[in-house]
Formats: C-alpha cells, structure tokens, sequence
C-alpha cells in the first residue's frame, strides 16, 4: 500500500541571530519521505488502512532524524510534523500522518502512555506533549512550515518555533510528502515571558498542580 520513492533529511545549526552569539548553537532537523497516496484520484470512505500501514515508516523516519541529528533523545526538546498532499490528493489523507508520526518520535525520545488509547492509565516517561502538526495540497517543490513546540509543555514559549521544508520534485500529484521536525533548544535569544522549560522531575509535579489548580477554579456547572 505504502511505497516510499525518496527520504530528504536537512539538518541546521544556528549560530547567531543577532546579539550575543548563544552558548550553543541551535540545532534543527528535518526528514520528508516521498511515498505513494493510496487514493489518489477517487474518494475513499475508509482510509485507515494507510494510517496503519504508515507506523513503521514513521518508527524508520524518527530514527533516521535522530540520527542526522548526532543527538541522543536526551537532547531534543522540541519537535513537529505535517504533510504535504499531492494534487490528486484531499487535505484529509495529509491528517493520515498524525498518529504514525506523533507516536513515533514521542516513544523514541521515552513517551511511556499508550497509544491506542491515551486516556489509560500510566506513568508517562518524556515527550509529554502532543505533537504539533500542520498539512496542506500543493503541487511539487511546495514549503512546508512545520510548527514546533517543547516535547514536555506546550505552553513553554521559548519553544513556540517552525521550520520550513520543501522536497524539490516532490510530491508529484499521486504522493504525499510526510516530515517530522526535531530540535535541540529555544529560539536562539528567546525572551517573550511565560512558562520556562524545567527538567522533567520538576515538570510533571507542575503540570499537575497546574491541573488541580484549574480545575478548582472552573466553574461548576448546575445539575
């Protein structure tokens, strides 16, 4: 169902963006597989089938990215992903990608919930947060801006980043292009305020105090 014609993987580091230099560049990486779009060309009413079929070519694509990256999981801290629909295509077979990429790059840098159905219980390991994603039709050569944001709190601002992605040639009208997008810090100087990034001891504790807090002060509705 699912056959791949070309992997592109670009990787950036980011040594100034005005200002003092950082003390470490910042590094971003992106892969994109070209593959074939099962239903190119007609409208089909159930096309889970190619979600599945897209897992292990999610699981290869983290691993690939990783490393490119020459990073340990331990160092990425923020991450994305999204789609491109080739012409023959609708905007709902780009949205095949989210579960396969997501959970791919959330269980390699040590998500531990489960993933076919997130409301079990469990002790979540890393990469709490969703992955953000975005997709859209567009003929070959098409850019592509994936959204990023910090593995573990979404409301992390300094993490609130996108990294733009074309595959040259790609995709023809019968393909998708498929990306993920990892990094390794903030913006380089980042300093609009809000939630800052914490190790993941110090993290989870706030996340759920933070819940508590909330829903002590959501308003009851009557009975």
């Amino acid at each position: 169902m699912i056959e791949i014609r070309r992997i592109f993987t670009q990787v950036e580091d980011i040594f100034h963006e005005s200002g003092p230099p950082p003390a470490r560049p910042l590094r971003r990486g992106a892969i994109g597989a070209v593959l074939t779009n099962p239903y190119a060309g007609r409208y089909v009413p159930d096309i889970l089938p190619a979600m599945k079929a897209l897992e292990p070519v999610g699981v290869d694509m983290a691993r690939r990215l990783l490393a490119a990256m020459a990073v340990s999981p331990g160092d990425i801290q923020g991450y994305g992903k999204g789609a491109v629909v080739g012409e023959a295509g609708e905007l709902e077979h780009g949205a095949l990608w989210h579960v396969p990429g997501g959970y791919a790059m959330r269980e390699l840098l040590g998500w531990k919930g489960d993933r076919e159905a997130d409301t079990k219980t469990g002790q979540p390991g890393n990469a709490l947060s969703i992955v953000p994603s975005t997709k859209k039709v567009g003929a070959p050569g098409t850019a592509l801006d994936v959204p990023m944001i910090h593995i573990n709190a979404a409301y992390v601002r300094s993490h609130f980043d996108a990294m733009e992605v074309r595959v040259p040639g790609a995709p023809r009208a019968d393909e998708l292009v498929v990306v993920l997008a990892m990094s390794t810090g903030a913006r380089i100087h980042a300093r609009v305020g809000g939630l800052a990034a914490m190790g993941r001891s110090a993290l989870i504790p706030f996340l759920f105090e933070t819940i508590q807090e909330h829903r002590r002060c959501r308003p009851r509705s009557g009975n």
